[in-house]
């Protein structure tokens, strides 16, 4: 038996998109010419921001970018303020937080460079930030606030209502990147508050390469990619990549239905629960952040005395797929950043693994992942160099 679970990092194209992202390769008219093959792109592209808007409920005065991932719409909407601040110089801060995916914070760094200030938020044992350190570190110097919506690493879920009401009271605008949650927590544009939104469909079943940018009326906004003007009103250069935004209509309108949600909330998070519980039956193992602070597909467990890429090793032996650390980085061998931010000691982090189940995860899977365990983790243990004299967890539970 194969197991995928590494559906944080990236997921499986479902099949029923997979069949109509291949028929619309057929449809590959420049939609900016009025003649047949033209008209026709245009007209699926009208169909697929009709779903993108209604699922979203997104106003038609907002704009909705076609991206090629969430990176892009990170760096473009970053890279909007630092371009505000080497113009003007008035806005010098961004407030971010430990917990952000290298797309945000590489960008964050490159903004440094140029003299902008940078303020990154810790986060507690559960993996949220404080509030009230938000509110206090927002200064009218303040240019952008960029609050990850859920952690790809510990499923760790922040507040994002509540700091888009901090943002808006301190007229400051927030982005958050929202990769990790489309098609786990229903997302409602008109409720959340935010002024940028950023994801990329491959976290949801939808093909690699687009994504999209939401960008809430009147906010700050500069290209990243500048070229023809007839290309999103300008607000994206470059020709369209016509079947993968076809793609992403019908992707985002799937994921982001009451039945898919619901869906993964209550089986695919029984099957989450299920798996959880058999790891911490193991001796001498731990999961982070409280059940109802994350996700509803994902385990973060750390075995004591395994380094994460043995486990990694042997589990792929078994034909079971997961990955370690974060999900976009997992060769680099260092601990994570995110989970020592919960207070884990370095040598723990190193041995912390990510189980993350999609909605094509069985019982079976799970019930195969669990039988595994059992023999896996006293094995490494067994030959483990460190296992003796470890010392135990920092964080309780």
């Amino acid at each position: 038996m194969e197991v995928y679970l590494d559906n944080n990092s990236t997921t499986k194209l479902d099949d029923k998109i997979a069949i109509d992202y291949i028929n619309d390769t057929k449809t590959f008219g420049n939609i900016n010419v009025i003649y047949k093959h033209g008209i026709e792109a245009r007209a699926k592209l009208n169909e697929a921001y009709d779903k993108l808007y209604s699922s979203l409920n997104a106003s038609d005065e907002d704009d909705i970018i076609i991206t090629s991932s969430t990176t892009e719409g990170n760096n473009t909407v970053i890279k909007t303020f630092l371009s505000r601040f080497l113009r003007d110089g008035s806005k010098s801060q961004i407030i971010s937080t430990v917990a952000e995916h290298s797309s945000v914070k590489s960008p964050l760094a490159y903004c440094r460079q140029f003299g902008m200030e940078v303020i990154y938020l810790a986060t507690d044992q559960h993996g949220q930030i404080s509030t009230d350190e938000l509110r206090l570190a927002i200064t009218d110097k303040t240019a952008l606030v960029s609050v990850l919506f859920a952690s790809n690493e510990t499923g760790a879920v922040q507040p994002i209502k509540e700091i888009a009401s901090i943002c808006q009271d301190a007229r400051v605008p927030f982005h958050t990147d929202g990769a990790q949650a489309v098609g786990k927590i229903k997302i409602d544009m008109s409720e959340l508050g935010v002024d940028y939104f950023t994801c990329s469909a491959h976290k949801f079943h939808g093909p690699k390469g687009v994504g999209f940018l939401y960008v809430k009326k009147d906010v700050p906004y500069e290209p990243l990619i500048h070229g023809a003007k007839n290309v999103m009103g300008g607000k994206r250069g470059g020709s369209l990549y016509n079947n993968g935004a076809f793609a992403l209509g019908s992707v985002v309108q799937e994921a982001n239905s009451d039945m898919h949600i619901a869906y993964i909330k209550n089986h695919i998070g029984a099957l989450r629960d299920r798996l959880e519980e058999a790891i911490l039956m193991l001796p001498d193992t731990k999961s982070y952040v409280p059940k109802n602070k994350r996700l509803y597909n994902i385990v973060v467990a750390s075995f004591r005395g395994i380094e994460g890429e043995a486990m990694l090793w042997d589990m792929d032996q078994n034909g079971i797929y997961i990955s370690t650390g974060s999900s976009c980085s997992s060769e680099e061998l260092e601990a994570s950043a995110v989970v020592e931010a919960l207070g884990e000691k370095t040598e723990i982090a190193n041995a912390t693994v990510m189980f993350a189940l999609s909605k094509f995860t069985t019982k079976e899977e799970i019930d195969y992942v669990i039988e595994k365990l059992q023999t896996i983790v006293p094995r490494i243990r067994e030959i483990s160099m460190t296992y003796a004299k470890q010392k135990a967890f920092s964080v309780k539970l």
